[in-house]
């Protein structure tokens, strides 16, 4: 048992460790959300408004991180200060806590600053023994109501308080086997039908049951109860349902929850009593109107823990509404969700019961929405005048827009999920399971929807992603390979899978006993990361006009550019449709690996000399520079960021057992076999991502970024012929030393003006370098003196700060961040103290030598609203992020302008 505590150690507090509420009065109001939490300080406001609450008390956040700090004992004062608030609830109420004769009787809730819905754990009905449920049911003239309300206590206080465990075979509550065996012994159906006899049965065998399972009794004495209570909420911040949930929405642990008591009210004292829940607005399409449901004679768990079939609130069909059951009340009702919306400016899920006819409020909160939803309401609430467009943008989440831009699962539809990995790409993808790049595309082909399953993606595997509708991969984590690519592409990936293992030699993957084969259907969702057996019905995102107006207000309101990350046509037409203002970043090397490319980009590789790797490149060039009339064209009058190639050599080489690639290379070439594995052996590095790769392949071979630069400027030339405005931005990667981006400059500049003066006419270009190593941002003054502009690769730079490899970091970088070693995945966030430090570097000495010096950062940060803040925060001139998340970065760009998430970068 959790007992009082008066220890000198505890920390620092407030004098203050208890609020009071009700009664037309309150000790706060709602600024206090971090102290009372959400629900406290819903309690407080509405009480101050004068709004029907139950009176009650809210014990604060402080004292949950001290509970914790001692040991799960309370500090001292608390007891007094508690007392005083039970004192409060007497008085208003006309009852007391413990008297037989005229029981008071509390509800005991958590209450963190945010809302975590059935997270954490609730009491109701606290205060019942023998004596005050005998003297409930004097007071109440109903037997039934007082013992119905006995056995809810004793059942709920026996498993949040004392821990009643369930049955290990069949997973059954205790207390439910019992209930049901009830209800069977005296053929009745519903818990409703149960009498007040069988209801006395029901307490004594429920106390029966807790003394058998837990060798204690249940405690008579309501302060044992309360205290009990209280430090069970507590404790249930640290439930493991709790911690998950605020991992996902990254609540810190040190928030705390606090603790509401409350005066009961009792929705199941009779047919002319009530408890349901309702929201001001419709939280799945934003329309307007009242939507929920409410049960007679209940109480509020039995609304959410489906026992009985709620009713609807409003008139609906033939279905028994409140309106129609209860006018009076649904009008009490709707007077006060009108006022709460008013009053909050927001949609409100508020929860209520009607006893014996009168409308209790027994709280009120923001309520949580799809993102269809919460663009819905933020603009028909400026239209209404009770926010404005600045409010509007500070509510909006930006990852939520992404329910808007990607094909969804019916919310509707069962799903059987098999196994659950990392939310790399969202969507929703059906098709059949290949296992290889090239049945990918032979299947799909035949017309056939499929789903990639690889242990992990290469380059190679682009066309095979390509094709498919979605990714799956046991390893790699949010910025492998697989996730990014896919999020450039809009597909569908679920990475990280560890809890499957594919066998390729079978074509087949495992989760536990359950096999996967070639061909079977599956299904993924990107959006959580489910991996699920069979299909599942997909519907089509819609963008309402919703969504187009409040996209013209962010526009209006950001300072930073948002470009896309698009390496084809489409992906810039996608990109541009979807709002970009130019490509940061177009990768030439996904280019080389469709099919009719990658033999002349091996036999490029594989010469034995300059020539013929120029007779080799004499082939691509044509290819390229229709890559880049293409993409140009799609981003006419905006700027198009172009990187040389960049990746390892041994990535477009084919592996040695893959005998017919060899072949096809040796007889093109007319070598042998072994002359092309010799060749590619001698290729291969121990660091392929630190080795010959970027700037170093250029300087080694500058034969490939000629043909590269050439192939841009033709392109940029013929389009200026038809009367476009291009601006092509050459940039070199892996820059870390001042040498090389000077010769590289020279190089760029010396075949551009040869192509300018073939052409007879002069489209405006820029040379520039990707910024990925902690070295050039030290020297970036001297990496200026040669570059138009800076881009950040902070994949790279994150790899490269922190030495380790982001295709591996999925194997150990969770246990760091459980053990709090890092607060964020730096992959997934930038890492603002490190990284972050690096670039404020870098951008103070480039723009020192050149104050207009055109910074951006391309990496997939670029796409992360917290990331978005810091680059507002270190003048950046735009961010770039795959195409689906360009209205993210919009999104988020405008709160970083309003100052919306500065502590974020703090």
């Amino acid at each position: 048992m959790v007992t009082v505590s008066s220890q000198p150690e505890a920390p620092a507090l407030s004098d203050k460790l208890v609020y009071l509420f009700g009664d037309g009065r309150a000790d706060a109001h709602g600024e206090l959300r971090n102290l009372l939490g959400g629900k406290g300080a819903g309690l407080a406001e509405m009480s101050s408004i004068g709004i029907p609450v139950p009176p009650g008390f809210t014990i604060t956040t402080e004292v949950c991180n001290a509970f914790y700090a001692l040991g799960r004992q309370y500090p001292a004062g608390l007891d007094a200060q508690v007392r005083e608030g039970v004192a409060h609830i007497e008085r208003v109420v006309g009852a007391r806590f413990g008297d037989p004769e005229n029981p008071l009787l509390v509800s005991v809730r958590s209450g963190a600053r945010v809302s975590m819905p059935g997270m954490m754990d609730t009491v109701l009905n606290l205060g019942l023994n023998d004596a005050t449920a005998e003297g409930l049911a004097r007071k109440s003239g109903n037997e039934r109501f007082a013992y119905d309300s006995y056995r809810r206590f004793v059942a709920m206080y026996g498993d949040v308080v004392l821990g009643m465990e369930r049955d290990g075979e069949t997973d059954a509550d205790p207390f439910e086997t019992i209930l049901e065996a009830k209800k069977h012994a005296r053929g009745v159906q519903l818990d409703t039908e149960l009498d007040a006899s069988a209801l006395r049965e029901l307490v004594a065998e429920f106390k029966a049951a807790i003394r058998e399972q837990l060798g204690v009794a249940f405690p008579d004495d309501p302060w044992e109860q309360l205290w009990g209570a209280v430090g069970a909420v507590f404790s249930s911040w640290q439930n493991p349902r709790a911690v998950v949930y605020r991992e996902r929405y990254r609540y810190p642990a040190d928030w705390g929850t606090a603790v509401n008591v409350q005066a009961m009210v009792f929705g199941n004292l009779g047919e002319d009593c009530a408890t349901g829940v309702v929201f001001t607005r419709n939280a799945a399409t934003g329309a307007a109107g009242l939507t929920g449901e409410y049960l007679v004679n209940a109480q509020g768990e039995d609304v959410v823990a489906g026992i009985r079939t709620p009713q609807p609130v409003r008139r609906a069909g033939g279905a028994d509404s409140l309106e129609e059951r209860m006018p009076a009340a649904y009008g009490s009702l709707l007077e006060a969700c009108e006022r709460l919306e008013r009053h909050f400016g927001d949609m409100q899920d508020i929860e209520f019961t009607v006893q014996q006819g009168r409308l209790w409020i027994l709280q009120t909160r923001n309520g949580k929405r799809t993102g269809q939803a919460m663009v819905k309401i933020a603009h028909d609430l400026v239209q209404e005048g009770l926010i404005d467009q600045r409010m509007a943008l500070r509510r909006q989440d930006p990852e939520q827009l992404d329910e808007l831009l990607h094909p969804v699962f019916d919310p509707k539809a069962p799903r059987e999920v098999i196994a659950t990995g990392l939310a790399a790409s969202p969507g929703a993808a059906v098709g059949r399971a290949v296992f290889s790049a090239e049945e990918a595309y032979e299947w799909a082909e035949r017309g056939e929807a499929v789903i990639l399953v690889r242990t992990e993606t290469s380059p190679e595997d682009i066309q095979g992603m390509i094709a498919s509708q979605g990714i799956l991969t046991a390893r790699g984590g949010m910025t492998s390979h697989a996730a990014v690519v896919a999020r450039g592409m809009g597909k569908c990936c679920v990475s990280g899978c560890a809890a499957i293992e594919v066998d390729y030699a079978r074509g087949q993957f495992a989760v536990g006993d359950l096999v996967v084969r070639r061909g079977d259907v599956i299904a993924l969702d990107g959006s959580t990361g489910e991996v699920m057996l069979g299909a599942l019905p997909l519907l089509d995102p819609e963008l309402p006009q919703e969504y187009q107006t409040l996209m013209g207000w962010a526009d209006e309101t950001r300072t930073l550019n948002i470009r896309a990350n698009a390496d084809t046509p489409e992906d810039a037409a996608r990109a541009r449709a979807f709002g970009a203002e130019g490509i940061g970043l177009c990768r030439t090397e996904h280019m080389f690996f469709e099919a009719e490319r990658i033999l002349a980009v091996r036999q490029m590789l594989l010469a034995e000399d300059e020539a013929g790797r120029r007779a080799a490149l004499e082939k691509i060039l044509p290819m390229q520079r229709a890559d880049f009339t293409g993409i140009l064209r799609a981003m006419a009058g905006l700027p198009v960021t172009i990187r040389l190639l960049d990746p390892p050599l041994h990535e477009f080489l084919p592996k040695r057992e893959q005998t017919a690639e060899i072949d096809e290379v040796a007889k093109a070439l007319g070598v042998s076999a072994e002359h092309v594995i010799a060749r590619v052996e001698g290729l291969a590095e121990a660091n392929p991502m630190l080795g010959h790769r970027g700037v170093r392949l250029a300087v080694t071979f500058p034969e490939i970024a000629e043909v590269q630069v050439r192939a841009i400027i033709e392109a940029a030339c013929a389009l200026t012929k038809e009367g476009l405005e291009v601006l092509p931005e050459i940039m070199v990667p892996i820059v870390g030393i001042e040498g090389e981006i000077e010769r590289l400059r020279g190089q760029i500049v010396a075949v551009a003006e040869r192509v300018i003066e073939e052409q007879g006419v002069r489209p405006h270009y820029t040379v520039g370098t990707m910024i990925e190593l902690p070295r050039a941002c030290v020297i970036a003054d001297r990496i200026a003196t040669h570059a138009d502009f800076f881009s950040f690769g902070t994949n790279d730079l994150t790899q490269t700060t922190f030495g380790l490899s982001r295709d591996d970091a999925g194997r150990f970088l969770p246990a760091y961040l459980e053990a709090g070693l890092l607060s964020r995945d730096p992959f997934v966030e930038l890492d603002v103290q490190g990284v972050g430090a690096l670039i404020r570097l870098g951008v103070e000495k480039g723009r020192g030598v050149k104050p207009d010096l055109k910074v951006g950062i391309c990496g997939e940060h670029g796409g992360e609203p917290r990331s978005i803040a810091f680059c507002h925060e270190a003048g950046f001139n735009y961010v770039s992020c795959s195409p689906y998340r360009v209205p993210i970065a919009r999104l988020a760009a405008a709160q970083a302008a309003l100052d919306v998430v500065a502590a974020a970068v703090d």
